[in-house]
């Protein structure tokens, strides 16, 4: 199992934009990413650097594995 990077919310929504996912809206300081085929919502903050537990969640909710994450960075 690879080890999770230390990267910011905004880098974060950068490699969910590469992997299909598109920049909906951000509602103070929460930007929400949405895909339609298979619809999937997920909230990033926009943080410095996302905690490992906050970013572990992100991926599990957009159905990518670490190995993708790294790879799409």
């Amino acid at each position: 199992m690879s080890k999770l990077p230390a990267v910011s919310g905004r880098d974060c929504v950068k490699v969910l934009t590469k992997a299909g996912f598109s920049f909906k809206r951000q509602s103070g300081s929460h930007m929400i990413t949405s895909r339609e085929n298979p619809f999937a919502q997920v909230v990033v903050p926009d943080h410095k650097v996302l905690d490992r537990g906050t970013l572990r969640g992100i991926l599990r909710h957009a159905g990518l594995s670490i190995e993708d994450f790294i790879r799409l960075l």
